[in-house]
């Protein structure tokens, strides 16, 4: 697990490529990211990035969408793309032997697009469905409502799907704009993590995508000014169990604090040993799923807790996780507890880094983010060094329940 064979070459134009081949494996997981999200869009085009994530797969210059979604289904393959609030990603997993199709495929996607209007009008359609498909999911809703009140207007609030309003006056020549503007050199990480021969990949790469324009500086989200918003919020919905979202801001993904938030993500409600299962569930039956959560972006981060209840115990769950996340602000973890979270985060890195598709997520970050390649050992590293001290100086700065909203979705 820690003989790592990373690589990393910037093409010409700016396109850069990362690698990691890793023995043992015949397959070989594959993608290319742009890097623009939801947080990069005008408030009239909420949604854009998302739904042009959808139109590519209508069809290209070379490609109709049938061929699209038979190129690699026919090998025993898989393609999927999906879009974040920083970046959009188009992703496949092949036999290694099938690496240049695949890479020919994801560049296919990227470069030609057709961005019909014929084709628009029924993609429409598909995304409004997802949408809805959000407003019928309390536990979903209840995260995006959080995140629109959190952050007070800054677009890490913003649905990444979009409005019903704002998708329905998207047009092909929005998409086409944001296509022609987004989807350029610069704006690419090409990454493969399995079985690869990085100069095979490089060739490849330059070969489908090393004519591109570089194309404009990477857009940066916007600085977070104001600060959140705090305190405790109800949204009415006729709904059986009241769902729970605790949420407050968190490191950005290149803060170093970053190591101790996972820690203390994962003391607190990280699986079943958790402070917050033993005690809401556990001890007190108030719940069946209580689980905390975190996000790391380019300016600042979210860490929070989630729990669904029925509405005759909401009062006392949501007044015990307010004495945990309490507790953990004013004492920190002690160094027996800290020293067994340390165990189960590695252990949870270490397994995940079987998957190739946890490899290659992990090659993307480091070019997204325009940071160094970690190397499993380095990392591990990094989670044994936090301290006790960190521990409770990001507890009380992110953890504390008087600086994070609560936001309950349920009946009256």
């Amino acid at each position: 697990m820690t003989d790592e064979r990373f690589h990393e070459t910037t093409l010409d134009n700016g396109v850069r490529v990362l690698s990691e081949d890793i023995p043992g494996v015949r397959s070989v997981a594959v993608g290319v990211w742009v890097r623009r999200g939801s947080a990069h869009e005008r408030p009239e085009h909420l949604g854009v990035s998302h739904l042009l994530e959808h139109m590519v797969f209508k069809g290209t210059e070379r490609r109709s969408a049938h061929e699209l979604a038979l190129s690699l289904e026919s090998l025993g393959g898989s393609l999927d793309a999906y879009t974040t609030r920083e970046h959009t990603a188009y992703q496949a997993r092949v036999l290694d032997a099938h690496l240049p199709e695949a890479l020919d495929v994801l560049a296919d996607l990227v470069r030609r697009p057709l961005l019909r209007e014929g084709d628009l009008a029924l993609e429409r359609q598909v995304v409004l469905e997802e949408i809805a498909q959000v407003e019928d999911a309390p536990d979903d809703l209840a995260f995006e409502l959080h995140g629109d009140r959190l952050w007070k207007g800054h677009p890490y609030g913003r649905s990444i799907l979009g409005t019903p309003d704002s998708v329905a006056s998207l047009s092909a020549d929005t998409l086409a704009a944001l296509h022609r503007g987004a989807y350029q050199a610069r704006n690419l990480v090409v990454a493969a993590a399995g079985r690869v021969e990085h100069d095979d990949l490089v060739k490849q790469a330059r070969e489908m995508l090393g004519d591109l324009k570089g194309g404009d500086v990477p857009p940066e989200t916007p600085p977070v000014v104001g600060g959140t918003r705090t305190g405790d919020e109800r949204v009415v919905r006729a709904t059986t169990q009241t769902h729970v979202v605790f949420g407050g801001t968190g490191p950005a993904h290149a803060d170093p604090d970053r190591y101790a938030a996972i820690l203390l993500s994962s003391a607190l409600g990280g699986g079943m040993s958790s402070r917050l299962f033993q005690r809401v569930r556990e001890a007190e039956g108030l719940c069946y799923t209580v689980f905390t959560w975190h996000s790391f972006w380019g300016r600042a981060g979210v860490v929070g807790t989630y729990l669904s209840t029925r509405p005759a115990t909401e009062e006392r769950a949501v007044e015990v996780v307010r004495e945990e996340l309490q507790r953990v602000a004013d004492e920190g973890l002690p160094a027996e507890e800290l020293s067994q979270t340390k165990q189960q985060v590695k252990g949870q890195v270490m397994l995940s880094l079987e998957s190739t598709g946890a490899r290659l997520h992990r090659l993307a970050a480091a070019g997204l983010h325009n940071r160094p390649f970690r190397g499993l050992d380095e990392l591990l590293a990094r989670i044994d060094a936090v301290t006790e001290d960190d521990i409770r100086r990001v507890a009380t700065r992110h953890f504390a329940p008087e600086g994070q909203l609560v936001l309950r979705l349920g009946p009256a």
